[in-house]
């Protein structure tokens, strides 16, 4: 290893933000309080065409053209996170207001068929429109939130290890309790299953909030925010249009990003999910067996990627993973093209199914894992921000992958909607009771292989483009901390505008030291 490589990827000098463990593990708990309603939200689909009595291709529509508002929204979420300043935080009070607003849209949402027929669109649209901005606002403080959580590169990774294993829990587990008991006990998706199945989502979604606001507490502090309270730059609204023309790590991961987020959302869409247990393989039921059966392997792929970050970076675990995912999802299509009722059976293992599961858990898993090193490299573009022009927007930033996996998620149901359509199923979604035909076949082989494969080859192409990997990120560090080192605020502009990250490679930064208060070290 050359001197250049061996300085860039530790510097004993730089003075990094650590937290705690527990800190790390804590905070990790809101992303599942917001995926558990995003795991109910699936259903959706299945509580307005079954109980609310619309058309199904005007709710697969609809839900998408929600998200598309959603996505629209986040960059005033984002404003409102960065212009946020208050004596209980940045972080703290958005995440209890966007978690509270999200339990009441749930409460109005499972309820408007109590208000009569002539009700029912505007109070719906309404309740989506509620859902989104309170989910908004707590899921983007999971992004924004880790730029002042910690900065060290080699430990930014172990909130994916922490993420990933609650994430797995939260799916697969939400799958088993559906799937095997609230399903049987409801004798479908009823008013009863809808009325318990929020009441669960609710409770849960609430204790994980708390665990997460307490593991955030420490570091939701003006201190950790960019080069501290005195030097960071201020930022008026025409900066972050700046921002957006001039940050292309921003550009390229966000649009990345969104194709592995339509991946993930078209992946564990209940009605994909239907057709590929329910009617491929005539076993609804399997799909929570199987779930159960992948925590494992679910949690040993996410432990597997953010490892390997915490070793040669981001930017390589998420390139990796993509290219493992998109041979094994290659291989999946072909083996769905042989599939039928009865294939897959786990209490008699046949080649097919042990061929199957193998592929289910690689292709799926390691396809959809970048969704979650996202997370963290988003806290990395928001220190890219910071050593180029001395702002620190992680709010903006985080909101910006939002609006694109708003977009790009909302297309997820409407592209599941067009393809049913096509082969006859515009009023009505397939079932468990629908018969195996051709057409739902190849629809389903179409959902959950081939547009995930050529989706994922598109976003490995972009991340050709991406060069925030691992020793540039220890580069940003070191300017970061040089600017915090420097005399004034003129002094830091100066050295954002002036020092190339290249130029960190022959700085020695033992000359800038760095008076701060770091008890995590």
């Amino acid at each position: 290893m050359n001197e250049k490589s061996e300085k860039a990827i530790v510097n004993e000098h730089v003075t990094y933000n650590r937290a705690k463990l527990w800190q790390i593990i804590l905070f990790a708990f809101n992303n599942a309080s917001t995926n558990i309603y995003l795991v109910t939200f699936s259903f959706i689909t299945y509580f307005s065409t079954g109980i609310l009595g619309l058309a199904a291709i005007f709710v697969s529509q609809l839900m998408g053209y929600i998200r598309i508002f959603d996505g629209f929204i986040d960059p005033a979420i984002g404003i409102l996170i960065d212009k946020t300043d208050t004596k209980f935080g940045k972080y703290r009070p958005i995440l209890v207001l966007g978690n509270v607003i999200t339990a009441l849209s749930f409460v109005f949402l499972f309820n408007i068929h109590h208000f009569g027929k002539g009700m029912t669109i505007p109070l719906f649209v309404i309740a989506l429109i509620i859902h989104k901005i309170g989910y908004s606002l707590q899921q983007t403080i999971t992004k924004a939130g880790q730029a002042a959580l910690t900065n060290d590169p080699e430990q930014r990774p172990l909130f994916n290890i922490f993420d990933g294993i609650m994430s797995a829990i939260i799916f697969s587990g939400s799958q088993i309790v559906i799937s095997g008991y609230l399903v049987p006990k409801h004798q479908g998706f009823t008013e009863g299953f809808f009325k318990e199945l929020i009441t669960l989502v609710i409770s849960i979604s609430a204790v994980l909030a708390i665990l997460a606001i307490i593991g955030i507490w420490q570091k939701d502090n003006k201190k950790y925010f960019g080069l501290g309270e005195e030097k960071t730059q201020k930022t008026s609204m025409k900066d972050y249009w700046k921002v957006l023309k001039g940050n292309r790590p921003l550009q390229v991961l966000s649009l990345s990003a969104a194709f592995v987020k339509f991946n993930s959302t078209i992946l564990g869409d209940s009605v994909v999910t239907v057709m590929l247990f329910g009617i491929l393989f005539g076993n609804y039921a399997l799909s929570g067996a199987i779930s159960a059966l992948m925590i494992i392997p679910n949690i040993l792929v996410t432990t597997f990627s953010a490892s390997y970050a915490r070793k040669k970076g981001l930017r390589s675990a998420y390139i990796l993973s993509l290219q493992v995912g998109t041979i094994a999802m290659i291989a999946m299509g072909g083996l769905l093209y042989f599939g039928q009722p009865g294939s897959v059976n786990l209490k008699s293992m046949s080649l097919y199914a042990v061929l199957f599961l193998v592929l289910y858990a690689i292709g799926r898993y390691f396809s959809t894992t970048p969704s979650s090193l996202v997370l963290t490299m988003g806290a990395d573009i928001s220190d890219y921000e910071t050593s180029v022009s001395g702002r620190y927007i992680s709010g903006m930033i985080g909101t910006i992958f939002s609006l694109t996996d708003s977009v790009a998620s909302s297309f997820a149901p409407m592209v599941v909607g067009w393809v049913l359509a096509g082969i006859g199923f515009a009023q009505e979604y397939p079932t468990v009771k629908t018969p195996l035909s051709g057409d739902l076949k190849f629809a389903t082989i179409l959902l959950f292989a081939i547009i995930p494969v050529v989706l994922s080859l598109l976003a490995l192409f972009l991340m050709r483009f991406y060069k925030l990997d691992r020793e540039t990120m220890v580069q940003i560090q070191e300017k970061i901390h040089v600017m915090k080192a420097a005399k004034d605020v003129e002094r830091v502009r100066d050295i954002a505008k002036n020092v190339p990250l290249s130029d960190m490679d022959y700085v020695d930064i033992s000359k800038y030291p760095v008076q701060e208060e770091n008890e995590d070290k």
